[in-house]
């Protein structure tokens, strides 16, 4: 072969090499509008780097679909990091194989869509192996708070969320959602990890989650999704900050900082939770880890300062419920709880939420080998029922509190200072005495070879402080955002007009503090009303009634129409509450949900409430099993026509419990109803211990439990009773009415028509009771007439004064 023919070879094979390399390079493209970003995700290839210009990218939807490959992803990122701002109504979508999101920061947006980020094209096509991370999303919320929407979708598998700031999400929808909906979605190893989740104030009902993974319907269903070295900080969107609703998830190495709710284990089972820190300092509502269902592992926790109470307590094991339906509580089965260390917290719960439903103790659980020290006074465990189903050995207890040797052994122990946590140190001999279970942990909380084992989250003598404490989380670049100041929000001021679900948009609208003008009409609720904050709902009756019912189309009767949250006070004024129709409800106005103890007030002015006729246990108002009102006042006012008024009595236990601190009732009529006005009761060891006031003046008790066992009034062992001006009548003649007991109990000046009779005991006391017909000028309206024995100044008793009822 010539010379000349073998050089045009190497040539024509270098320039061959130089175009597959040129082919095969990742390429760069800068993109700055949306139209340049679709033509380059169009053609983008593995390798691919997209970048977006700095500056607004506003009203966009970004399409992120391609396949990259685990060596060469397709990356789509800002300029410089932070600088990608994304506002109005965008989102994004990435969909396909190994695409990185990276560095943008979705800013003060007005969404309207129900995702924001979504890890799918549409039904059919999902991603895998995608990554979101070093991105921030900031107070990125609709215009109408009405609408609900997740600012990410977690769908496919072995997708990443990592090293991003979420803050500031203020209407209804989970931060973030796990979807297993399909083969396409279960065991699909996502991780979560190293981000900083913000704050989130009380939405006031449930939807609020911080982090959810799963459903009621899919909670059987494995998931193994890792959530670790996250931050949560004020995240108070509702009382699970993270719910796990799936099987085989880990939860490890997070930072809970004063958030007013806990890590629920809601639905599903097999769940790891190990390594997290949760710091309350002293603060209320705050919770730690809430426990339901089988197979859950427990260990290597540390809780300093968590002092919310029931099922916000720093570790919360539940009852469950016999043959339970797919969104409330089977019982806890094969769980242990070990080497949890627990500093100045308030009381484990055992037996959690148990009620007339909830009735299934937790079975074959090990609570073992948890350090508690406690100088606070507070009381170190709770049974709510029997914990014969749960093996306690191993856990000591350092303080002055009562413990049952059975449960807890008590120790002075020795504690070194580590930035201060209290170590143990090793002259505490107790704490060798622990028993190793196969669930017990090899490493304590700081990842260290436990060579000595020991009960408590950490090893003697330790002088690691926790990973998770120090761990970045968050971008890597600075995310300035200011949480919203907590001073008093501003009065806003709705004018409403009648329609169908008209009334639930305004309360939506009105945000933590509105007073809402209810033009006449009639105003149709589709579904219940949850009120949160400062709420005065008042009636506009210039053109005539003003009436709040159920629609007819629903498909299924609602519990209750309004429901009042904790640190709630709602108003209603000159407006009618009507429970007639075939789809009414079944109360009127409840309070918060079952053991959300944060107080709350209500006050009815002016207005009727009626036909809430349901015997199955109906009601003008319901209490759940411990909440505390500090004031229900309901004054020239009518409630007639329902089968029980106000029914605060279902605290069943012995620890002298009760739903409210003050009820007044003042100008108010209870007519035709068919048990009850009033049930309000405390149960109690020591019933002498202060508890519960009600003042009744100038009412009128009409045609009330109308049997030979009914009562009008119910105050059992409630301390301060005082019922004064008022008329019971129509009633059976056999029946005690009142029956008062205890030295601050008392009724006088009070007219008994066709009533029975009043009954006080134990120093309770009873002057000027009259057993005359009243006679009324205006029997609807109940106004004495001038013969009326409630006017004659020689029986000492004040005239009572009833208006007529507007």
């Amino acid at each position: 072969m010539t010379k000349k023919p073998l050089i045009i070879i190497l040539l024509l094979l270098c320039f061959q090499f130089i175009t597959t390399a040129q082919n095969t390079a990742p390429s760069e493209v800068k993109v700055s509008n949306i139209e340049e970003f679709n033509t380059a995700i169009k053609n983008a290839t593995p390798g691919t780097k997209i970048i977006l210009k700095n500056g607004e990218w506003k009203d966009v939807h970004f399409k992120a679909f391609g396949n990259g490959t685990k060596e060469a992803p397709i990356v789509i990122s800002a300029e410089t990091n932070g600088e990608v701002i994304i506002t109005g109504d965008a989102r994004l979508n990435i969909s396909g194989e190994y695409i990185i999101v990276s560095g943008l920061w979705f800013k003060d947006g007005t969404p309207t869509s129900k995702y924001l980020i979504e890890f799918r094209k549409d039904s059919k096509e999902f991603a895998n192996n995608c990554r979101l991370t070093n991105c921030a999303i900031t107070n990125y919320n609709p215009i109408d708070a009405s609408i609900e929407n997740h600012w990410i979708d977690m769908w496919g598998k072995n997708n990443r969320v990592d090293h991003n700031n979420f803050t500031g999400k203020i209407n209804a929808g989970t931060t973030l959602v796990v979807w297993l909906k399909g083969e396409e979605h279960t065991e699909n190893n996502h991780q979560i990890d190293h981000n900083f989740f913000g704050y989130r104030p009380d939405l006031g009902e449930n939807g609020g989650e911080t982090i959810r993974i799963g459903t009621s319907e899919n909670a059987m269903k494995s998931s193994k999704t890792l959530v670790e070295f996250n931050t949560f900080k004020h995240c108070n969107g509702e009382i699970e900050i993270i719910s796990n609703k799936s099987c085989d998830n880990i939860f490890r190495n997070n930072l809970f900082i004063e958030n007013e709710g806990t890590l629920t284990l809601r639905h599903g089972n097999n769940a790891l939770v190990e390594n997290n820190v949760f710091i309350g300092n002293n603060k209320p509502k705050v919770g730690g880890i809430r426990i339901i269902n089988e197979g859950h592992i427990v260990r290597n926790n540390l809780l300093v300062g968590v002092t919310g109470d029931d099922f916000r307590g720093p570790i919360v094991i539940m009852n469950g419920v016999p043959n339970s339906p797919l969104n409330r509580y089977n019982q806890v089965k094969n769980v242990s709880v070990q080497n949890n260390t627990l500093v100045n917290c308030s009381a484990v719960q055992f037996g959690a939420g148990k009620d007339d439903e909830r009735t299934l103790a937790p079975i074959n659980t090990v609570f073992a080998n948890n350090l508690i020290t406690n100088n606070t006074g507070n009381a170190i465990s709770n049974e709510q029922d029997v914990v014969t189903g749960i093996s306690f050995f191993g856990n000591i207890v350092d303080s002055d509190a009562n413990v049952d040797p059975n449960q807890f052994t008590k120790a002075i122990l020795e504690y070194a200072i580590l930035k201060g946590i209290p170590m143990p140190t090793s002259k505490n001999e107790i704490l060798k005495t622990a028993k190793k279970t196969t669930a017990s942990p090899d490493l304590d909380m700081t990842g260290t070879k436990r060579d000595l084992y020991v009960s408590g989250a950490f090893n003697l003598d330790n002088i690691n402080y926790p990973s998770v404490i120090n761990a970045k989380s968050g971008p890597f670049w600075n995310v300035t955002i200011e949480e919203p100041v907590t001073s008093e929000a501003a009065d806003v001021v709705i004018n409403v007009e009648p329609g169908v679900e008209t009334l639930n948009k305004a309360i939506k609208n009105a945000g933590k503090k509105g007073t809402l003008i209810l033009n006449s009409g009639i105003y149709l609720l589709q579904k219940a009303i949850k009120i949160s904050g400062d709420i005065v709902i008042k009636g506009n009756t210039a053109n005539g009634d003003v009436v709040i019912k159920m629609a007819e189309d629903i498909e299924k009767p609602l519990s209750y129409m309004f429901r009042a949250e904790e640190g709630t006070r709602l108003q209603f004024e000159n407006l009618t509450i009507d429970g007639d129709g075939k789809t009414a409800a079944k109360y009127a106005v409840v309070s918060p949900d079952e053991n959300m103890s944060g107080k709350y007030n209500l006050f009815i002015d002016n207005c009727t409430i009626k036909n809430f006729s349901n015997t199955d246990g109906g009601a003008v108002f319901k209490a759940y099993v411990g909440t505390l009102a500090d004031t229900i006042s309901i004054k020239n006012s009518k409630i007639e026509d329902s089968y029980r008024g106000l029914n605060l009595s279902y605290e069943k236990d012995l620890y002298g419990k009760y739903n409210a601190e003050m009820i007044i009732l003042y100008n108010t009529v209870f007519e035709d109803m068919k048990e009850y006005a009033v049930n309000y009761i405390r149960n109690g060891i020591n019933p002498s211990n202060y508890g519960g006031k009600i003042s009744i003046d100038q009412c009128v008790f009409s045609d009330v439990y109308n049997n030979e066992k009914g009562y009008m009034i119910k105050t059992k062992g409630i301390n301060d009773v005082a019922i004064t001006n008022s008329v019971f009548e129509i009633s059976s003649p056999t029946a005690v009415t009142v029956n008062l007991s205890g030295a601050n109990n008392s009724i006088e000046n009070c007219v008994m028509s066709n009533a029975g009779i009043v009954k006080v005991t134990n120093q309770a006391k009873s002057s000027n009771i009259i057993y005359k017909n009243p006679k009324w000028d205006d029997s609807k309206l109940f106004i004495p007439s001038a013969k009326s024995p409630l006017m004659k100044e020689n029986n000492g008793i004040a005239r009572i004064g009833l208006l007529p009822i507007k």
